[in-house]
């Protein structure tokens, strides 16, 4: 187990037990310890709907009851909803969830009571773990009185985001609402149908289905265009397993990119300052009247990279990654209201404002997408990746020049690169290919950019390729 993009993760059956009671008890003791909490205080604990999740979250309730805190049952809520409620209450929460990674893997999310713990904070929770079990420290569960939270939890981000827009805004719009196993699954039937569109629910599933809104699965893309010509629909919405990251797919049933998303968002808001991750589309920097700074992949790099711009004196900001999560880090008038600052991925802000744009527009999903002209992007991963071999490969390619020129010696030669988060390199062409080991989960993954979606798609499945023939060779 470790802490990867975003949050602790590891296999189910670690997490399970011992290891989940270990770090929900780190966490305890380093907010009584830094201050941040006493005994008394609530905990907010929510979690998705994994088989594993139920008992990883009773693990983490049991260990943090012994350590004098009150226990707040938020339930099967998302991870956006469960970090507003616990800012709304001044409160620090542990969501249990492995995001949009295979069932058999688990995770656990942890918030300060003033938001998402930072790259310091993991830091700091981890050798507390490893001080509790050097010293042979008991670690006591004993079962946990907790209070039925759920239903405040998600009426308090219905309401945020009911009032985001106009009434009616949606209205005319038929949209398909792909449930799968997410747990913001009937929150998106309730907001979209609050805003007058026509609502078809799809494909609820009791079993939990991985989606992972960067790399839309074949499986899922065959769904959605099926279902949009069965339907007519002008949009099919998903999220990922803890409804923090937006999928959108037009009236073709085609997926639109994380980072168009957030780029709309951020016109949407009328945003000052834009942070996102290198691994975004490179035309954000023109596609609006924003700044940008860059960060590496995982959110708690971008709200970083936030907190230094609102510490710059710069207003109106915000970032969002290119899964399409967005993150506000100061006040918004939205709909002529002061929306609070919720500095964790959150999906449905990205949903409503292109769903509305192309309302206003009166244009399909497809021509709202294009009108943006930014450069064809794709991006998928190799499942089951070894870390080791990721390692290596990434070391083999920064050892040398005349390393990473003949391993993309069948793709092109090499015109600038970047190291802030795995490898990318700008070819002589002007594409872009991004080789990166994932920090969630046994998988290597694979961005590109080109002038054309087929020449995109080419080059991701070049370096695909030539990252397994690699492997393979070794």
């Amino acid at each position: 187990m470790k802490f990867g993009t975003s949050g602790l993760r590891g296999l189910s059956v670690d997490l399970k037990g011992h290891a989940s009671a270990l770090y929900a008890t780190a966490f305890g003791k380093y907010l009584l310890g830094t201050g941040r909490a006493k005994a008394g205080d609530a905990i907010l604990i929510g979690r998705d709907f994994r088989d594993s999740s139920p008992e990883i979250s009773g693990n983490c309730a049991d260990a943090l009851a012994v350590l004098g805190f009150r226990i707040f049952d938020c339930g099967n809520v998302p991870t956006p909803a469960l970090a507003l409620y616990g800012l709304e209450s001044n409160a620090a929460c542990l969501m249990v969830t492995g995001s949009h990674i295979p069932a058999d893997r688990n995770g656990i999310k942890f918030y300060r009571p003033d938001g998402e713990i930072d790259k310091s904070d993991e830091a700091a929770i981890t050798a507390l773990a490893a001080e509790i079990e050097r010293n042979g420290e008991m670690v006591v569960q004993a079962p946990a009185k907790t209070e039925d939270h759920e239903a405040a939890c998600l009426q308090l981000f219905f309401e945020r985001n009911a009032t985001l827009l106009p009434q009616g805004a949606l209205s005319g719009l038929k949209i398909g609402v792909y449930q799968h196993s997410t747990v913001a699954r009937d929150l998106l039937v309730d907001v979209l149908a609050h805003y007058g569109a026509e609502i078809t629910a799809l494909g609820r599933s009791e079993s939990f289905i991985p989606v992972d809104t960067e790399a839309v699965s074949d499986e899922t893309i065959t769904l959605m265009k099926r279902w949009v010509s069965e339907h007519r629909f002008d949009a099919i919405v998903s999220t990922d397993g803890d409804g923090d990251r937006p999928l959108v797919a037009d009236e073709t049933g085609t997926p639109l990119r994380g980072d168009l998303l957030g780029l709309v968002a951020a016109n949407f808001l009328g945003a000052g300052t834009v942070v996102t991750p290198v691994t975004s589309n490179s035309g954000i920097e023109a596609a609006g009247s924003f700044a940008v700074r860059r960060t590496r992949v995982g959110s708690p790099f971008v709200i970083a990279g936030m907190e230094e711009a609102v510490a710059a004196g710069e207003d109106h900001v915000m970032g969002f990654e290119a899964n399409g999560g967005l993150l506000t880090a100061t006040v918004f008038d939205i709909n002529g209201r002061g929306v609070r600052a919720l500095p964790t991925r959150d999906c449905f802000i990205p949903m409503l404002a292109i769903l509305s744009l192309a309302a206003i527009r009166r244009q399909p999903l497809s021509a709202v997408a294009a009108s943006y002209h930014l450069p064809f992007a794709a991006a998928d991963r190799l499942e089951n990746f070894p870390l080791e071999t990721s390692a290596a490969l990434m070391e083999h390619l920064r050892a040398s020049e005349e390393n990473l020129s003949a391993f993309l010696q069948p793709i092109g030669e090499v015109a600038t690169k970047s190291d802030i988060d795995g490898l990318r390199v700008t070819l002589r062409d002007g594409g872009i290919i991004h080789f990166r080991p994932s920090g969630n989960a046994p998988e290597m993954r694979c961005y590109t950019e080109a002038g054309s979606e087929a020449a995109a798609l080419e080059l991701l499945d070049t370096g695909l390729n030539r990252i397994t023939d690699w492997a393979g060779a070794r």
